[in-house]
């Protein structure tokens, strides 16, 4: 069974700490980031430490469908964040393969979605790819493009999982589906045989 912990504290800046963990960790490494203003915090924390970014590869968990240089994209966010860094960029490519990861790095909405696989959406019909391109139903206002979005095998093909979390709305979602009573995307990486999960949250 998945293993499930709450750290704490689940602060920006324990998240942080948690990813200066992982970078001590020795040889190549590969990274799932998720995307939004959470990680941008937490990189912001980083940015001052001595850290050794050269071997590690970095992909994300998702992204909307939309130029780098769009406010939108998580790819560009992510680039301008760790510029300077030696970290190499993987980008999301529809259709393919990705290797298994070190660390995978999700949030999580209010209505349960993890990367881009939402309650209700559009998806690829099964090609065997990890990377494939969806469609939430309804489109957010707030970002309403396609999007790109690893799959729930290529999420928990990794050695571990955080999913970092804000606000009393998502905590109290993921306490009733740890407690069996209720069915989201997040399930997916609570239950089953997958890797553990360290949830980090605050208010």
């Amino acid at each position: 069974m998945t293993s499930v912990s709450w750290a704490d504290p689940g602060d920006a800046a324990a998240v942080a700490a948690r990813i200066a963990g992982e970078l001590g960790q020795g040889g190549p490494l590969r990274f799932a980031f998720t995307g939004g203003s959470t990680p941008r915090k937490v990189l912001a924390l980083l940015a001052g430490r001595d850290l050794d970014w050269s071997r590690v590869t970095i992909t994300l968990t998702d992204d909307r469908c939309v130029p780098d240089d769009h406010p939108a994209s998580n790819f560009g966010a992510l680039q301008a964040a760790l510029a300077t860094s030696g970290a190499t960029f993987e980008r999301l490519v529809a259709g393919a393969r990705v290797a298994p990861f070190d660390l995978v790095w999700l949030g999580m909405g209010e209505d349960g979605h993890i990367a881009s696989l939402f309650p209700q959406m559009v998806a690829e019909p099964g090609t065997g790819a990890t990377v494939i391109a969806t469609t939430p139903i309804p489109l957010p206002p707030e970002a309403p493009y396609d999007r790109l979005t690893l799959t729930l095998p290529a999420l928990r093909a990794t050695r571990a999982i955080i999913l970092v979390v804000t606000g009393a709305r998502k905590r109290a979602l993921i306490e009733r589906v740890l407690a069996g009573g209720e069915d989201y995307p997040v399930s997916g990486i609570l239950h089953g045989d997958g890797p553990p999960v360290t949830i980090y949250w605050s208010e």
